[in-house]
């Protein structure tokens, strides 16, 4: 059984903020004031992202764990489309396994 731990929390200085509120800040608090939006971005726009404990750099892909597509442009019927799409997410890797069936197909 999963003990419950006591919240700390102030709920009621946390449910008497108010959106319009300022945020308390002082600069030894942290890299930037959090009620400047510009700066707010700027410090976002720098920031390292950690996934898994690891370091992700904006705008950097890793390693492929597949060898790469190539990229092209196909023009495909609306039915084509709509039969895809209707299976959610990771249509357009269906119908590359389509494709790929159909070659499989013929050989």
């Amino acid at each position: 059984m999963m003990k419950k731990t006591q919240s700390k929390t102030d709920w009621d200085r946390v449910l008497a903020f108010k959106e319009s509120d300022r945020i308390p800040f002082e600069p030894g608090d942290g890299p930037y004031d959090p009620n400047d939006a510009e700066a707010t971005r700027a410090w976002f726009a720098q920031a390292d992202l950690i996934r898994g404990g690891k370091v992700v750099r904006r705008g950097k892909r890793g390693p492929q764990k597949a060898p790469t597509k190539k990229l092209v442009s196909l023009r495909l019927s609306p039915e084509v489309i709509e039969h895809f799409k209707a299976g959610g997410p990771g249509w357009q890797t269906r119908i590359d396994l389509a494709l790929a069936k159909a070659i499989k197909k013929r050989a």
